[in-house]
């Protein structure tokens, strides 16, 4: 692989990568801070934070048609137009968000009362989740300027403005869940607000970056045509309803295993968490990778875009294959720094054991198959990106995990082995589409 082409994908990928893991940091701080309330405050932000999650993951795909329809632009060297897209993500971002946002806080108090019975725990979630819910116009349109930064080869600018964002809640959460230099004392409360203030001043200065450094490319000097914005519904829908499945998908997933027992329910939000933390560089990538394919196939050249996805691979693999050692060598030590209590431990360790393994086997395919996805992603394919990962998930692996729940009465490795085996399955379509080009015909 030439050197030339490894900078381009790492000097692509580390700025988005960087911004990430900002906001890994500002999870684990929040909750660290959430902690010092006691433990209703902690289940109820853990809970509220799940459920946000599934509500703005059916706005966050217009990101890939952003990128997918700037990245072609960006090749085309019609460099006039490639806000053009972002424009129409920042439209639909405001049409689609304020109405789920204003039915879905009005909704909260309903939602804790059906899914969580004790009422403490509700009384702290709802406010945290309805401040949260507050957001999701200001959400969309982050992630739209994500797409539009990637796409264009201004990552850097995503990095700065996602790190600014995550100091600054960091900042307020300590200001106001504890009350500190004279204001109130807020709570749950205030750690909810720390975020909408957060991410509206994120969605500012996004807003003022591309003032400044987009206007000539088309930032809000017209709408986009009706042509245009059915382009996003047909590209960006997609993406939207496969990252709604997905997200819903982990919750019928921690019901089945609820159907087990305690400890493996503990032991599989751990190996949950541990999966989300190794995804990171390979959606990291995987963005560069779309960027790089999308700018390719603009230029018409389908068989330099075709290459760059292996490309990217082969520049990262090593990332995942680090990843996996102490998954593979030091299992019980990644386990017990999670479950200190001597009470528990072993127990939760033994339970966990050969998952962590099989996700350490598995993280260096699954990172293609992150790479893959968002290639395809960045070419248009979004369709068919959606009918793999939603049939695989809905159609195999939560029916499979369930027969083997209570049919076979299988346990957490029973279904660890069905979710490694889908996701291998994914990975092997994904690079079968990929080979076919048939994603070379998509009008973007």
């Amino acid at each position: 692989m030439p050197a030339q082409r490894f900078r381009e994908v790492w000097s692509l990928a580390l700025p988005i990568l960087g911004a990430m893991l900002s906001q890994v940091l500002l999870n684990l701080v929040d909750l660290a801070m959430v902690g010092h309330l006691g433990a209703n405050a902690l289940a109820g932000v853990g809970a509220a934070s799940f459920l946000h999650f599934t509500a703005f993951s059916a706005i966050t795909g217009l990101s890939s048609a952003v990128q997918a329809m700037a990245a072609r632009r960006y090749g085309e060297g019609r460099l006039d137009e490639t806000a053009l897209s972002l424009n129409g993500g920042l439209l639909l971002s405001i049409a689609i968000g304020l109405p789920l946002s204003l039915v879905l806080i009005a909704a909260a108090p309903w939602l804790f009362s059906t899914l969580y019975t004790d009422p403490a725990v509700g009384a702290e979630g709802t406010v945290y989740l309805q401040f949260r819910l507050a957001a999701i116009v200001a959400v969309g349109i982050n992630f739209s300027f994500r797409g539009y930064w990637s796409a264009i080869r201004r990552a850097r600018l995503y990095l700065y403005v996602l790190g600014g964002m995550s100091a600054l809640n960091i900042l307020l959460d300590w200001l106001l869940i504890f009350g500190k230099l004279g204001l109130p004392e807020m709570g749950t409360r205030g750690a909810g607000l720390a975020n909408l203030i957060s991410t509206l001043a994120g969605a500012g200065a996004y807003l003022l970056l591309a003032w400044r450094e987009a206007r000539p490319a088309g930032f809000m000097r017209r709408l986009p045509s009706m042509t245009q914005l059915g382009d996003l519904l047909r590209i960006g829908l997609p993406s939207c309803v496969q990252n709604l499945l997905f997200a819903g998908g982990f919750s019928v997933l921690l019901w089945i295993i609820g159907q087990i027992g305690t400890a493996e329910l503990a032991v599989t939000n751990v190996l949950i968490n541990i999966t989300l933390a190794a995804v990171l560089p390979g959606i990291a990538f995987g963005l560069a990778a779309a960027a790089l394919t999308g700018s390719a196939l603009g230029r018409g050249d389908i068989d330099d875009a075709y290459a760059w996805a292996w490309d990217v691979f082969r520049a990262t693999w090593w990332v995942f294959a680090a990843l996996a050692v102490p998954m593979l060598l030091a299992t019980d030590a990644v386990l017990r720094v999670f479950f200190a209590d001597p009470a528990t431990a072993d127990v939760l360790v033994d339970v966990g054991r050969l998952p962590l393994r099989l996700i350490g086997l598995a993280v260096t395919l699954d990172g293609l198959g992150f790479i893959l996805m968002n290639a395809l992603l960045g070419v248009g394919a979004s369709g068919a990106v959606a009918l793999v990962a939603v049939g695989l998930q809905w159609g195999f692996f939560l029916p499979g995990s369930y027969a083997a729940v209570t049919l076979l009465g299988s346990g957490l490795p029973g279904i660890w082995i069905l979710m490694t085996g889908y996701r291998a399955f994914q990975t092997g379509i994904f690079a079968w589409l990929w080979k076919q080009k048939r994603w070379a015909k998509i009008r973007v």
